[in-house]
């Protein structure tokens, strides 16, 4: 039987919860899907699925199975919408939600985008908010963060790391830095959306984790708050690199600990599925990944 339709018929049994909901997607028989997944366990030599006469459950290896096999479809149906998309123009309005203190990477991407297609307008909203990209249809979102909603698909845009920082004035009137651990009895500026919340984690020079509970006298959703408060010596603020960069580079704010990484995370492009990406939303994600890798210096 024909590999990639076998596979395609297993990722309809698992989403439509059994043999005869997925005949009927398929319109197909509901003995050929099954010859489809037997087809597919005799060439793996393993059992996918845990058959019963109610229902259909994944084995522990035929969840690790859809989980990839479902990544190399979707990788070609993306392959097939780009070469599509590639004699295509885009058109109409995308619409999408940014954070806040990326915008400034953004702007020249938006205006490079307009420039180069002409038929397509931009419909920008800008803040820190979850927003539930479906049902305020929005094409995508570009973000801090991975997706909470697992649903969602997200293409890593550029990897970025928080920096530990303080003002001059802070370090000279304060006890030496030398260890996360030290941060327990200084006061943290703690920005809400730091994702371990008062947990801040660390890795030294070996790879290892280092964690340390802190505390202090503010703790708030805007970053704009703490970088001032840091400027002003009222405290040590893990940061975005994206929101102090500039004040590093100017000397208003000095690193602390470089020898410890924060952890990693990334700047995403969300959006609510794979299939049918419109040309429009493609296209400006290209334009937008190809651009941030420019900015990796900054965000790092």
């Amino acid at each position: 039987m024909d590999r990639l339709t076998s596979l395609q018929v297993f990722g309809r049994v698992v989403e439509c919860g059994g043999f005869s909901a997925a005949a009927r997607r398929l319109n197909m028989s509901v003995t050929m899907v099954g010859n489809h997944i037997q087809s597919l366990e005799d060439r793996l030599g393993v059992r996918l699925l845990n058959r019963t006469t109610r229902k259909v459950s994944l084995t522990e290896t035929g969840k690790l199975y859809y989980e990839r096999s479902s990544q190399i479809l979707a990788d070609l149906e993306e392959a097939d919408s780009a070469a599509g998309a590639a004699t295509s123009m885009p058109r109409g309005t995308l619409k999408f939600y940014t954070s806040t203190h990326i915008t400034r990477f953004l702007s020249p991407v938006i205006s490079e985008y307009l420039s180069l297609y002409p038929s397509v307008s931009v419909d920008l909203s800008i803040g820190e908010r979850m927003i539930d990209l479906i049902e305020e249809g929005y094409d995508l979102a570009i973000r801090t963060t991975m997706p909470a909603d697992s649903s969602l698909v997200a293409r890593r845009l550029t990897p970025w790391r928080h920096v530990l920082v303080c003002s001059p004035d802070y370090i000279r009137t304060h006890p030496a830095v030398t260890t996360p651990a030290d941060l327990a009895s200084h006061n943290c500026l703690r920005y809400s959306y730091y994702p371990y919340g008062d947990d801040w984690r660390f890795f030294n020079e070996a790879g290892e984790q280092v964690s340390v509970k802190v505390g202090g006298n503010i703790v708030t959703t805007s970053a704009d708050t703490l970088r001032y408060m840091a400027q002003n010596g009222q405290g040590i603020f893990l940061a975005p690199s994206f929101v102090i960069m500039d004040d590093v580079v100017s000397g208003a704010l000095v690193r602390l600990l470089p020898d410890y990484k924060p952890a990693e995370f990334s700047i995403n492009a969300i959006y609510p599925n794979r299939t049918y990406l419109p040309t429009k939303t493609r296209l400006f994600i290209d334009l937008v990944a190809e651009r941030f890798a420019e900015h990796r210096k900054w965000m790092s």
